[in-house]
């Protein structure tokens, strides 16, 4: 269950910065929401990658690697710096593999299918195109000191401080009311 009480929050406004935040509080408690390969195969449908549940069977392990070297080059990106070379390798080789197949129904529906492995490649080249697009100035962390959360900050005036106002911006100004408070009656 996650901090909202929804098993998948899907506040990052970008597939792969969704996938990174399946692990929260990095710096903390460390809060893993990936913990069987069901929570993938959920989280792939969930994410509206794939329509249908995919057979994860062995891949939680190299999910996890994507999302960490996804996660690493999001932050190299934040603080200017290159990304570690084994971290943009295993990107990459996810990037180009096959990508989910698109079919237009005969009713106007598009149903979305694939394997795990075609997941991982919309995960994969989702953050290629975030830090190789106009986006990738819109790229910020969660303000919230707990939360390690990545987002894209498409507000009007570029001054998003939270990846979620009602969890991370409710919990930093409930906070900052309780210390206003505290110091107020000492």
């Amino acid at each position: 269950m996650s901090i909202s009480g929804d098993p998948h929050l899907f506040v990052s406004g970008n597939l792969a910065l969704n996938f990174i935040g399946t692990a929260q509080e990095r710096r903390t408690t460390y809060i893993e929401r990936l913990t069987t390969e069901a929570d993938l195969s959920e989280w792939a449908v969930a994410a509206g990658v794939l329509d249908t549940a995919p057979d994860c069977a062995g891949a939680l392990d190299r999910a996890k690697l994507l999302r960490e070297a996804a996660w690493r080059i999001m932050q190299a990106a934040l603080h200017g710096e290159h990304p570690a070379a084994d971290d943009a390798a295993l990107v990459n080789r996810h990037a180009n593999d096959r990508m989910p197949d698109l079919f237009l129904c005969p009713d106007g529906t598009v149903t979305r299918t694939g394997t795990i492995d075609s997941v991982l490649a919309a995960i994969a080249r989702s953050a290629l195109e975030l830090l190789g697009g106009p986006d990738r100035e819109r790229l910020k962390e969660c303000g919230r000191s707990e939360c390690s959360r990545l987002y894209l900050d498409t507000s009007r005036g570029g001054s998003r401080r939270w990846c979620d106002m009602t969890v991370c911006g409710n919990r930093a100004k409930i906070k900052a009311y309780r210390a206003r408070n505290t110091e107020a009656t000492v």
